[in-house]
């Protein structure tokens, strides 16, 4: 047993791996990783583009499909088959836990950020495509896209919910998830428990872009600096809090009875960012049930050395709204935070798929010219 197992045993959270490569799925990395307690997989453009274009373990394959297909066709090709062998790797651990874990994460087109009749066929068509009841198909929760996690709900497919900055969203990502399992039910489905999705809630950029403003503004009130590194830990706190007021009640209780399962949060954007603080800030400090912790293989192997198993994520909700109301009292606003991060987010993902693509089609020319 180690310290991931303890976690999900004693504490009810779910430790998930923030990376996913090819070599790790051949080499038997990623099922040793799962021995030691990981229980589900996220990725996301970006890490498909360092995995494709930082080793030779598909060129063998992208040159087998360019010859009949597009670059950007390959690429989901690619894509697809690697989600698809880890998938069958979490196969088991999604069975033992009666379908509560073991999934595996895939995200639409980036691109689609801002297009809500695009993001809805794409998630459908990676649904169908994919075909296996352990894949978690990633829609980022801009405006445009949450009529898109509401619709996949309706039609009984699970979602992870991706790049939610702040509480007043996570609000209606939670309702998102509520009355699609609503007009689900309405269509004459009895049994909701088919139905998985976890909303990802990002940590640490949090507190990259609070801290620039704290020390913008502690010009004026040196006593701001005390909050610097405290923002992301209690707006994440507090969505737990909404979170289990959301899932309570008499509407959870009627969907509750037709075997729903509740949309956990998801912390994401768990590794440290700043070299200050300590590597487990916001692992170490986030742990509680119904709740998944998704960590990059560097953070994994740390928390797996020194990780402190403990309940910790509801605690001392005062001073975490303590913590954000100071914040406000300053001028710094959390919604502006929000918003500013969802936008480098769609962004950052944006342009790690454009890169690849052109790297992809400028390796299609090499590839062709052997």
């Amino acid at each position: 047993m180690t310290t991931l197992h303890d976690l999900y045993a004693e504490q009810g959270q779910s430790p998930w791996l923030d990376n996913l490569r090819r070599d790790w799925i051949q080499d038997g990395t990623l099922a040793g990783l799962v021995d030691q307690g990981i229980r589900g997989i996220t990725s996301n453009p970006t890490i498909f583009a360092k995995a494709i274009s930082g080793q030779d373990t598909y060129d063998e394959q992208f040159r087998s499909l360019i010859a009949t297909t597009s670059v950007e066709d390959a690429y989901w090709d690619l894509v697809v088959d690697d989600i698809l062998a880890a998938l069958a790797i979490l196969r088991p651990t999604y069975d033992a836990s009666d379908g509560s874990d073991g999934f595996v994460s895939v995200e639409v087109a980036p691109s689609l950020a801002h297009d809500t009749a695009g993001t809805t066929e794409a998630a459908r068509g990676l649904h169908t495509r994919i075909d296996r009841p352990n894949v978690l198909v990633k829609i980022p929760a801009t405006p445009e896209c949450v009529p898109s996690i509401r619709q996949m709900i309706t039609e009984g497919r699970s979602i992870n919910v991706t790049l939610i900055f702040s509480l007043t969203r996570y609000a209606e990502v939670m309702e998102a998830y509520l009355s699609g399992l609503e007009a689900l039910a309405a269509s004459g489905t009895d049994d909701l428990s088919g139905v998985a999705s976890v909303a990802s809630f990002f940590i640490s950029r949090v507190d990259t872009e609070v801290d620039k403003r704290i020390e913008a503004a502690a010009k004026d009130a040196p006593g701001l600096l005390e909050l610097r590194g405290k923002a992301a830990v209690a707006q994440a706190r507090l969505a737990y809090a909404l979170f289990t007021e959301t899932f309570s009640g008499p509407r959870w209780a009627a969907l509750a009875a037709k075997g729903a399962r509740v949309q956990r949060p998801l912390w994401a954007s768990t590794s440290t960012k700043n070299p200050a603080y300590p590597d487990l800030a916001y692992v170490d400090t986030l742990i509680g049930p119904d709740t998944v912790n998704t960590m990059p293989d560097g953070t994994v192997a740390d928390f797996l050395d020194h990780g402190t198993v403990a309940r910790t994520v509801d605690h001392d909700v005062d001073g975490a709204r303590s913590v954000i109301d100071r914040l406000a009292a300053a001028g710094i606003d959390m919604e502006d935070v929000a918003g500013v991060l969802e936008t480098e987010g769609v962004a950052s993902f944006a342009a790690s798929f454009d890169d690849l693509m052109a790297s992809l089609t400028t390796k299609a020319g090499e590839l062709a010219g052997r």
